[in-house]
């Protein structure tokens, strides 16, 4: 079913076609886990996340329900909006970013610079409006167009632009004053 698109996949799917299904997690569970990652910043979380999304998928199409198409955009939404709950479920801790980001240049420390700042970005787009960080998260990290993320969002192109601009500058001011040019 490689060679299948999302909207025939989706139909056979419906009717719970063992290798349909099979080929929907085959498809999305690596993106869907890496972009849970992302956003909540702990593998076990992401794992729990992307099972779920899956069961609610599941439990979606036994009802009748899901995504008629884009089930890409479909399928991300639902991790957006399962971190966004987790997120509300469980405050966010005070998040304080360091003085000094280290330079990424000093050899001997190059991957715990590199966890560190990786943790600071995470802290910053942890400040970001939940929809600012799906916008970033999907725009920079997933590679996504800023069409295909209007559409996911059921937003016009020229709101999720909008975010986009809100969410960077925002970032900006967060985690730019903290990092040294030399």
């Amino acid at each position: 079913m490689k060679n299948y698109s999302d909207a025939q996949i989706l139909e056979q799917a419906r009717g719970f076609d063992l290798d349909a299904l099979t080929a929907v997690y085959d498809r999305y569970n690596n993106g869907l886990y890496y972009y849970a990652l992302r956003l909540l910043g702990d593998a076990t979380l992401a794992e729990d996340c992307v099972a779920e999304i899956f069961r609610r998928f599941l439990q979606t199409l036994r009802n009748g329900g899901g995504p008629t198409e884009n089930l890409k955009g479909y399928l991300y939404r639902s991790v957006h909006n399962w971190t966004t709950d987790f997120y509300r479920q469980h405050p966010l801790p005070t998040l304080e970013l360091d003085d000094e980001l280290p330079h990424p240049n000093d050899h001997p420390e190059q991957q715990t610079e590199a966890n560190l700042l990786a943790q600071h970005m995470r802290a910053a787009l942890l400040l970001l409006t939940p929809e600012q960080r799906q916008v970033i998260s999907l725009h920079f990290l997933e590679g996504w167009e800023l069409a295909e993320i209007a559409e996911t969002m059921d937003k016009p192109v020229g709101a999720v632009k909008s975010l986009q601009h809100r969410a960077l500058a925002t970032l900006q001011r967060l985690i730019l004053p903290e990092m040294e040019i030399q």
